[in-house]
């Protein structure tokens, strides 16, 4: 059904970096959106392999009506490894319904709706060969390239009316989503929604109890914080160093099909934004830790040093050397309630010149309550058998 598949390339050496003071969360704005989710969505279908919790939808998926799923298919290339910059909600945090997002969608300045399309068609690893210029579509060896690049992708009529007309080429984007939506989507945005208003609300509580770069780290290892260097990168196919200003805000928008993955742009004159996992499917997705193993994650909770250890560790990774004064214990004791907290999986450690550090790893620890919880309703289930 969803033929063609492609693999996002990473290029390790390549990093964006966004540096924001810690104590700036006027600087960050919340909003979701039923067209970026729409098409995250979509991105699912034509990648089912990455996303696992969303088989469910694939398969329902099946029942879309020919029509609509060849244009899904042809419009696959700019949701299958990129995604376009122009589904990024506005910094204002205005929260609009899906026919107004489809408006704003077709009043978006056609140059840039030509560019953020050429992107994936232009280049083979998401766009990474194509200047963020919108002049250059203008040049003969830019247009040349499109053309040759949609022809072995089988999109070279697409190609040639983006080039000449891509108010139609929105506008046939645009279509697609209205009947997707019209099809399937309105009844699961109707679910989706309080789910992604609720994890507004628990980012705003980590915000408030931790601050920015307490969410910022919960990201991990998508998106790697420095508290100390007041910056949070990703590494993307190319460098670049943002500075998210009183005026340049920075949106955060929750969504539940972006998992395992977040999305995130850097580039005017599209909004500042990272797309991240809802809670809800976090939560849905978090390994379950076996009966086996949880007795000895909770043994290694159940002690004052420990848990003190941790806290600690949740500030920033840290050494034996560091923790054992800060706890008021040895550093052979320490050395050993480390092992204990390693072993059972909550703390990993590396090497950082002649100290290893270590830090917390929030999967296990945040599968705790979980794994307890799915424990006690199995056990409540078998003593009413």
């Amino acid at each position: 059904m969803w033929p063609g598949s492609r693999t996002y390339v990473h290029h390790p050496g390549m990093t964006i970096v966004f540096r924001l003071p810690v104590a700036s969360a006027e600087r960050v704005s919340f909003c979701y959106s039923a067209i970026l989710e729409a098409v995250l969505s979509l991105h699912v279908l034509v990648e089912p392999k990455h996303h696992p919790v969303q088989h469910d939808w694939v398969r329902a998926m099946r029942r879309l009506s020919p029509a609509l799923k060849r244009e899904i298919d042809v419009f696959a290339f700019s949701y299958r490894a990129y995604f376009p910059a122009f589904l990024f909600p506005s910094p204002t945090g205005e929260l609009l319904d899906f026919s107004s997002e489809i408006r704003r969608l077709r009043s978006t300045d056609p140059e840039l709706v030509r560019l953020e399309f050429a992107i994936p068609l232009i280049g083979p690893q998401a766009g990474g060969s194509l200047p963020r210029d919108p002049s250059v579509l203008h040049e003969e060896s830019f247009r040349q390239r499109l053309i040759d690049r949609a022809s072995v992708e089988a999109n070279a009529e697409l190609a040639a009316t983006l080039l000449d007309d891509p108010r139609a080429v929105l506008d046939r984007f645009a279509d697609l989503l209205v009947s997707y939506w019209e099809e399937a989507f309105a009844t699961e945005w109707a679910h989706l929604e309080p789910g992604l208003a609720a994890s507004v609300q628990e980012a705003g509580r980590k915000i408030a109890g931790r601050g920015i770069y307490g969410l910022l780290e919960s990201l991990w290892p998508e998106v790697r914080a420095d508290t100390d260097a007041g910056s949070f990168s990703l590494q993307r196919p190319h460098d670049h160093v943002v500075d998210i200003s009183p005026d340049n805000l920075f949106v955060l928008t929750p969504s539940v099909y972006v998992w395992p993955h977040v999305r995130v742009n850097c580039d005017a004159p599209w909004p500042l934004g990272l797309v991240f996992p809802a809670s809800s499917i976090v939560h849905e997705a978090r390994p379950r830790i076996p009966p086996t193993e949880l007795t000895a994650v909770l043994r290694a909770l159940a002690d004052d040093s420990r848990l003190r250890t941790l806290r600690l560790i949740a500030e920033r990774p840290r050494s034996t050397q560091e923790l054992a004064p800060l706890v008021g214990i040895t550093e052979a004791a320490m050395s050993k309630h480390l092992r204990t907290l390693t072993d059972a999986g909550l703390l990993a450690r590396h090497r950082e010149g002649y100290y290893v550090l270590y830090r917390l790893v929030p999967d296990r620890l945040a599968a705790v309550g979980t794994s307890l919880d799915s424990f006690l309703q199995t056990t409540d289930s078998l003593l009413a058998q």
